[in-house]
């Protein structure tokens, strides 16, 4: 499993949304050695993370589980089907089913009744659009939707599954309504879901207005003149319970798991700790050496320098800045990973690093991007390493051998995705400008949106189970891996056969990636005029 999205978020908002130009030596530098860095903060803590038995990897019980269906010879149950038969079944209906949200109805992604019937008013499409809103009565019919933020549902723990769900509650459906409609910090002067920034107007923020062009700094007479950055309540909510959800990792961590990862410091030193899969892969494998990773680590941070320190400091991130985002990163794998693995949930660094360089280093947009990536991704792709060990010792693979598939991988994934990312960037014409692309472009960009707004902000300015136990227990696993490689497969299929060719969809209401909500997104507020928005008086 190799995550490479985030990585390419930096060379995006550098030539997409800001249009500066880019060493393609350094952008592809950034792009290994984010990835590479992880490697040397997994080798650092697997003995906690991968030989403990309590460190269990929800995540990877689906591939488990998967590889065994594929694998084993399993005789038909009466009246039943045997995995891997199961498998089949729901990958085939998966890959059969997913043309209609991909393809020919990309509107079923977020069906918001709501919206149809009160066509009109601001406050019900408020309440009820799925995306721009609260979505209450809004619901999808797209496994991809349904899996693709918090990671599959049937992977994930219910204690978990109940958790996201209270809090959810908590902030969307009362927190939030409170804080929009009393207008707290004039919040009603924007919409009330929004990642991006907004003027003292309640238009979009004309980031020109407080850069310096030819030196690409924050020009504080134009931000004096113009307007602060103004923020949703959605967004200012998300940035204060990240900060919150971080600090409360690191607490739950210390108390509830301090003691065994005492106790494991110490049993490791004495070689006794561990369940029987470790036991089992120290009996008939040779362990990776611990001087692998550490040489690998140290080649990689020298690279990251060259890069940030070379080519005319295109980044702008000094070499002190490449050096605490990788402390940062160090400091946070081991109580994150924790959760992780037990919880299949993964908490970021993103907001903590953009505030930490944003103070430190202020002005500096890509100086700003660059530190989160080093931190926040670096991070990431030691969880990502950690959780591809970790099934390694569920299916008894070699160590060594895992290692080096690994990087081999890494490196051929980061090239190949580096490479279409590049060619895409300068071959296709208003890339991720919703204003200026046809209807129906997948070409929006929508993660790099809030990746560029972010680099602004802190930038530039600063029950089912119980009930069947037996079928759950055999098939649960099985059902999230065929869904998720149905999808996978079939939107393959329709990007190289289709999409790519530039053969659209049907022209009709269906098309549009959007749940038909347009009033959502403006500002209940009085006097503020927003093209497409009525104005309160």
């Amino acid at each position: 499993m190799f995550t490479i999205t985030n990585r390419m978020n930096i060379i995006t908002i550098v030539k997409a949304f800001y249009h500066r130009q880019l060493n393609p030596v350094a952008a592809l530098l950034l792009t290994h050695t984010t990835q590479m860095l992880g490697y040397g903060w997994a080798g650092i803590f697997r003995k906690y993370l991968v030989d403990s038995p309590y460190m269990w990897w929800p995540a990877n019980l689906v591939q488990v589980s998967l590889f065994r269906a594929l694998h084993e010879v399993e005789i038909r149950p009466k009246g039943g089907l045997t995995r891997l038969q199961f498998f089949i079944m729901v990958l085939v209906s998966s890959f059969s089913y997913y043309i209609i949200p991909n393809y020919l109805f990309p509107s079923i992604t977020a069906l918001s009744f709501v919206c149809w019937v009160w066509k009109d008013s601001v406050t019900a499409q408020q309440i009820g659009s799925g995306l721009h809103g609260l979505g209450l009565g809004s619901f999808a019919l797209d496994w991809s939707t349904v899996a693709g933020f918090l990671g599959s549902p049937l992977a994930t723990p219910g204690f978990a599954i109940v958790n996201m769900l209270v809090g959810f509650v908590l902030v969307v459906y009362v927190a939030l309504p409170v804080a929009y409609w009393t207008d707290l910090y004039g919040a009603r002067k924007f919409p009330i879901i929004s990642s991006h920034v907004f003027d003292a107007n309640g238009k979009a923020y004309n980031i020109s207005e407080i850069l310096i062009e030819s030196t690409f700094e924050f020009n504080r007479a134009g931000y004096d003149g113009y307007s602060k950055v103004n923020l949703s309540v959605f967004f200012v909510l998300a940035y204060g319970l990240s900060f919150a959800g971080l600090a409360a990792t690191v607490s739950h961590v210390a108390l509830f798991h301090g003691r065994t990862i005492w106790q494991q410091t110490k049993a490791s030193f004495q070689d006794k700790f561990g369940d029987v899969h470790t036991r089992l892969m120290r009996k008939n494998y040779e362990p990776v050496p611990q001087w692998w990773f550490y040489a690998l680590l140290i080649l990689v941070i020298g690279l990251s320098l060259f890069a940030c320190e070379g080519f005319g400091r295109q980044l702008q991130l000094p070499y002190w800045g490449v050096i605490l985002a990788m402390v940062l990163a160090f400091v946070f794998t081991l109580p994150v990973g924790v959760i992780t693995a037990t919880t299949n949930q993964q908490a970021g660094l993103n907001v903590i690093s953009e505030m930490i360089i944003g103070y430190m280093y202020p002005g500096k947009p890509l100086a700003n991007v660059a530190f989160k990536t080093y931190g926040t991704i670096s991070m990431s792709q030691a969880i990502t390493f950690l959780s591809d060990f970790k099934l390694g010792h569920y299916m008894k693979i070699p160590p060594k051998s895992m290692f080096l598939v690994q990087l081999v991988g890494t490196v051929i994934t980061s090239l190949v995705c580096f490479s279409t990312a590049w060619w895409l960037l300068t071959t296709i014409e208003n890339i991720c400008d919703p204003s200026k692309l046809p209807e129906g472009s997948p070409w929006t960009c929508p993660g790099d949106d809030v990746f560029y707004n972010a680099s602004i902000i802190w930038g530039v300015v600063g029950p089912l189970r119980m009930r069947f136990r037996g079928w759950w227990a055999r098939h649960n696993y099985i059902l999230s891996g065929g869904l998720d490689a149905g999808v996978a497969f079939m939107a393959t299929l329709c990007y190289f056969t289709l999409q790519f060719n530039g053969i659209g969809g049907p022209r009709w209401w269906g098309l549009a990636v959007d749940d038909h909500c347009p009033l959502a997104k403006c500002p209940t507020a009085a006097g503020v005029r927003v093209e497409g928005c009525p104005v309160f008086h």
